[in-house]
């Protein structure tokens, strides 16, 4: 897996973590960023590659800062095994 593909699926892993951890679901979750269910789903099982604006809308949904998004994704970056190179 190519380093910004890796990155994709940590960033969605880490919202989907984020989002269940305040109990929202997904279609609410997507209500408040003012994203399609669909998009949040994409962005979620890392298909999509999300620009800061939507990064932003996505951590006002989770009513943080954007930098708590970035600093839980550098720990489950390190923490990435091979194991999910195959993925």
């Amino acid at each position: 897996m190519d380093n910004i593909k890796k990155l994709a699926h940590i960033f969605g892993a880490t919202i989907r973590q984020m989002r269940s951890e305040v109990g929202l679901s997904q279609e609410e979750f997507a209500i408040r960023c003012h994203l399609h269910r669909t998009y949040i789903g994409s962005i979620e099982r890392g298909e999509k590659n999300v620009t800061l604006e939507t990064a932003s809308k996505i951590a006002k949904a989770l009513d943080i800062n954007l930098s708590l998004i970035i600093s839980r994704m550098e720990t489950e970056y390190e923490n990435y095994g091979d194991e999910n190179d195959n993925h």
